[in-house]
């Protein structure tokens, strides 16, 4: 299992259209560097009324397939 860690802040407006489907991915940059994207339905249950915001674990198997999320 492979693990990045990504820095997250997502506004309300911005989660708005995430949770609405006119996105379906998140992108950004792993602390490693490493561009990445990701569906924006693994991050529903960090919601807060100001958005997604924080540091996040996320694991993936060896084909790249999401395993887990954690707040950091």
């Amino acid at each position: 299992m492979q693990r990045i860690v990504v820095d997250i802040s997502i506004g309300p407006d911005e989660w708005i259209k995430l949770y609405q489907g006119l996105a379906q991915d998140v992108t950004g940059r792993a602390r490693d560097g490493r561009s990445v994207r990701f569906p924006a339905r693994i991050l529903s249950r960090f919601y807060l009324n100001d958005g997604v915001r924080g540091s996040f674990c996320i694991s993936f198997n060896d084909q790249g397939k999401f395993e887990t999320i954690e707040r950091v």
